[in-house]
């Protein structure tokens, strides 16, 4: 098995490690060298710029939303003969969870048994550097941490403190070392970069960084650490290629719209890959460019920032009043967090009302905090299309929107939180019809039965099949 990788970690959060994964990719890709680009954490927008420097997609290995085999699995699979695999950790190299650090970025080095190069923001800092990086060291042996890069420094002599520090005290080598950088080639929104959809000049500002990688990083001792990582044995789990419920379609398999533009962008590519195989035509359009929805028979909306499309969303109105009678017409409708917002009543910012498609009665508001951040874990307690009541789902939300009014009954949630915030007391996933709408976010490899499940709905509308009760 012969994989080149590196994983991408820091001692926090916001130390740089993105924008740094984005020139190293984007530096060897120039160089002609293809990489296999993977993000640990459940997030889209690193995901999206990743991709975007890799020039292909970004696959998800998250150990709280995905199981150790599917993870394992879906490295081997999408990782091609000759690519080196860099994965980009999230937060702190040891953060997770639980005490025992079950769902950090460590424990999927050690997973993957690959090494790991530390990206350490050293503002204002010299020899606490090497400590910290010591402390890491020593903190979980069976972590290969391979070497640093310096992030933020101030000059040659306060990069030159660094290196001998922690060359000397921790005994591993700094692949390089980088100024603070502008923030104009990469502006921040929330707590994450802008997505690259939103970002007129992405590509740009990818050229930049690779520019900057080239200049500042030993690219070549990090490809030597990655190739290196070839030999270390990495035992496949024992576990079935993963199943999606598909049908044996023998009519033209259903299709399912997939809403994607700069307004509704989170999507992870696993899970569109697992409708494929179970047995859907995918067909992509938007609100912000189509006044009409297509022949469909299921539809997918995912998160993103309906909010900076408000007014266009809402001048839409032949796209919303026909996304409302097919919702009556017993469309199958599944969305997530900004698909949620879209179905909704109204969306108010800053005491404006923009109406969204009102197939949900719900008002929804912007706020300056995030109202829900973090994994989530749900229970199915309300019957609908889509999961089996009593089924456990491992998921995650991030938004800064809140229910502002209601008008529907308690009843017509599907969802009761056990860890997260969701919609309204404790619960999460609003129904009407086949809809269901909700603020947590799944992975298709951690619920597989989800994406059988659309397939089957879809079919069900479509009347192709005896599948329906």
């Amino acid at each position: 098995m012969d994989f080149p990788r590196i994983v991408m970690s820091a001692l926090r959060g916001g130390s740089g490690k993105t924008v740094i994964s984005i020139g190293i990719i984007a530096a060897w890709k120039q160089r002609g060298i293809p990489v296999a680009p993977y993000k640990k954490g459940p997030d889209y927008i690193d995901a999206g710029w990743l991709a975007l420097a890799g020039s292909r997609p970004c696959y998800n290995l998250d150990t709280y939303l995905i199981d150790s085999s599917r993870i394992f699995n879906s490295f081997l699979t999408h990782t091609r003969a000759g690519d080196v695999a860099v994965i980009e950790g999230n937060r702190g190299l040891y953060d997770g969870i639980d005490m025992s650090g079950s769902t950090s970025t460590a424990e999927l080095a050690k997973l993957l048994n690959a090494p790991v190069i530390l990206c350490l923001d050293c503002t204002k800092s010299t020899r606490t550097m090497a400590a910290a990086v010591l402390g890491c060291l020593h903190f979980d042996p069976g972590v290969q941490i391979s070497g640093v890069i310096l992030n933020h420094v101030a000059g040659a002599r306060h990069e030159a403190i660094l290196r001998k520090s922690i060359e000397g005290h921790c005994g591993i080598p700094v692949f390089g070392a980088l100024p603070k950088l502008s923030e104009q080639n990469f502006p921040e929104r929330h707590m994450g970069l802008v997505p690259t959809a939103e970002h007129e000049w992405a590509n740009e500002s990818v050229a930049a960084i690779a520019v900057i990688a080239e200049k500042y990083l030993d690219l070549d001792a990090l490809l030597q650490t990655a190739r290196a990582a070839s030999h270390n044995e990495i035992s496949p789990h024992h576990s079935p290629h993963i199943t999606h419920n598909t049908f044996h379609i023998t009519h033209p398999p259903p299709t399912i719209g997939i809403i994607r533009d700069s307004a509704f962008q989170f999507y992870y590519p696993e899970n569109i890959e697992a409708l494929r195989l179970a047995g859907a035509e995918i067909v992509f359009f938007s609100p912000l460019t189509h006044t009409s929805i297509p022949k469909i028979d299921a539809l997918y909306i995912g998160g993103g920032f309906p909010e900076t499309h408000a007014q266009e969303l809402a001048e839409n109105i032949s796209f919303r009043e026909e996304l409302k009678r097919l919702a009556e017409n017993g469309l199958p409708i599944y969305a997530e967090c900004g698909g949620l917002m879209y179905l909704g009543k109204e969306l108010i910012l800053e005491e404006k009302s923009y109406p969204m498609a009102g197939v949900l009665p719900l008002s929804f508001g912007l706020f300056k905090r995030p109202q829900g951040h973090g994994y989530t874990e749900i229970e199915v307690a309300g019957k609908n299309p889509y999961f089996e009541v009593g089924t456990k789902i491992l998921g995650h939300e991030f938004h800064y929107s809140r229910v502002l009014s209601y008008g529907g009954d308690e009843h017509s949630f599907a969802f009761s939180m056990k860890r997260g915030a969701g919609l309204i007391g404790n619960k999460d996933g609003c129904m009407y019809k086949n809809v269901l709408a909700t603020y947590t976010h799944i992975h298709a490899l951690g619920t597989p039965s989800w994406a059988g499940a659309m397939v089957k709905a879809a079919l069900c509308f479509a009347d192709k099949n005896s599948l329906c009760s």
